[in-house]
């Protein structure tokens, strides 16, 4: 099993475009803890989700709009949230803007072609 988990991340690494106007990029992941910085273009939907995994999500750009678990809040630069473990939450970019989002434990659904073999 691989992981990235190189003790420095200088931003260059590759971005995966999601489409829909997402695209991400992996800080650093082993099995108990993930960081994904992610880029949304304005009016890009982070859709509806819930997942077993806690996610603590920090606005580094942008003002988005986010729900958790049906409260919604309009969010900007220094702001986040909490979803905890199965909790609905969304986001809506108002403001293009960048999200960096951890996750515990590591997303594998995000990394799926290193579990294929």
């Amino acid at each position: 099993m691989k992981f990235k988990k190189e003790p420095f991340f200088d931003g260059n690494s590759e971005w995966e475009d999601l489409g829909g106007g997402i695209s991400r990029q992996f800080v650093g992941y082993n099995s108990q803890v993930m960081m994904v910085i992610v880029q949304f273009e304005k009016d890009a939907v982070g859709a509806l989700q819930q997942h077993f995994h806690s996610q603590i999500t920090y606005v580094a750009e942008g003002q988005f709009e986010v729900t958790v678990d049906g409260k919604m809040k309009i969010l900007q630069k220094g702001d986040g949230f909490f979803a905890q473990p199965n909790i609905f939450h969304s986001v809506k970019c108002l403001e293009a803007g960048k999200l960096i989002d951890a996750f515990a434990p590591f997303r594998e659904d995000f990394i799926k072609d290193e579990f294929s073999g």
